[in-house]
């Protein structure tokens, strides 16, 4: 009876400790598709931990964590872009964390700790060689380039009503340049597509000479054997993301673990083979080191440009 008695004990408390043992992380992420192989190399890592992943876009889940604020039901947001990030930061909804050991750039870590950058996604034209020679162009080496006359409607990109790409271009353009500037360069564009990667496909298959897209398609469309060349501008507009710790986080270690790994270069690996650009030198498409990264000098508001672009271009402006 005794015997049992102390069987029955040790079940019990087995069970107890494997519910202490139970390590949880719930986090919001914006990039399913980059986040599914990172989630799937963490939980390789850390097999005892039980990971849930809350998608959507950028916007909703950066409004999501800051009303939750007090009361937070994530852990950590990641995978949001530098905007969100900021607005994240400055709402409050971020707790400062300095990660163990990285190898990340100093230009993708917040001064304060409150949230790092994992990736740049940068702009480049895809030139049509064939296109180019049958037209009897020069091959365009600035984005400046773009707005001189002999490539009237030889030019697509995305339009910034539906891309984020397409809006990155623009909005870095407008920063640099000014509106007068995408002004002309509307005069020589062809098409705005509705996707990011419209631009390159177009100037793939030969149907415009130049298409500005993001680098993946970039790249892409030229491994795809398309008689095309890849061109950095003198400035390289671009978007970034990362993430950071939520105040209050109810599984902070785990969270901690998990900013640490997206901090090492075993996430880098893996996000070398998905993204144009990782924060960790020596992975990924495009060295950061030959490309001069545009830093915006007035933040745009994409609400604000979406409103002034359709009344210069769309509405009979």
């Amino acid at each position: 009876m005794n015997t049992l008695k102390f069987a029955a004990a040790g079940a019990v408390a087995l069970l107890f400790s494997a519910q202490a043992e139970a390590r949880d992380l719930v986090i919001y992420n914006a990039s399913e598709n980059v986040s599914n192989a990172l989630t799937a190399a963490f939980s390789a890592k850390y097999p005892d931990i039980k990971l849930q992943v809350v998608s959507g876009s950028t916007g909703p889940i950066a409004e999501r964590a800051i009303a939750e604020m007090g009361n937070p039901q994530a852990d950590l947001v990641y995978l949001v872009n530098s905007d969100a990030l900021e607005q994240l930061k400055n709402a409050g909804a971020f707790e400062p964390y300095k990660v163990a050991g990285t190898d990340i750039r100093d230009s993708f870590r917040d001064p304060d700790n409150f949230y790092t950058r994992y990736f740049a996604t940068t702009m480049c034209m895809v030139v049509n060689r064939d296109r180019l020679a049958e037209k009897h162009l020069p091959m365009p080496t600035t984005w400046e380039d773009l707005i001189k006359p002999v490539y009237k409607k030889e030019i697509s990109l995305p339009s910034p009503m539906k891309s984020g790409t397409g809006g990155a271009i623009l909005t870095t353009f407008v920063d640099a340049f000014g509106w007068p500037f995408v002004e002309n360069l509307n005069e020589n564009v062809y098409q705005y597509s509705d996707g990011g990667s419209g631009g390159a496909q177009l100037a793939g298959t030969g149907e415009v000479t130049i298409g500005l897209s993001y680098d993946t398609t970039c790249y892409a469309t030229k491994s795809a054997g398309r008689p095309v060349e890849i061109v950095f501008g003198r400035i390289t507009p671009n978007t970034s993301e990362g993430g950071g710790l939520l105040a209050g986080a109810p599984h902070p270690e785990e969270a901690k673990l998990f900013l640490d790994f997206m901090a090492s270069k075993d996430a880098a690996e893996v996000l070398g083979k998905l993204v144009g650009a990782t924060a960790v030198p020596g992975y990924g498409l495009v060295d950061l080191d030959q490309v001069s990264t545009w830093t915006m000098r007035r933040p745009a508001n994409m609400d604000e440009f979406r409103k002034e672009f359709s009344a210069r271009f769309l509405n009979g402006g």
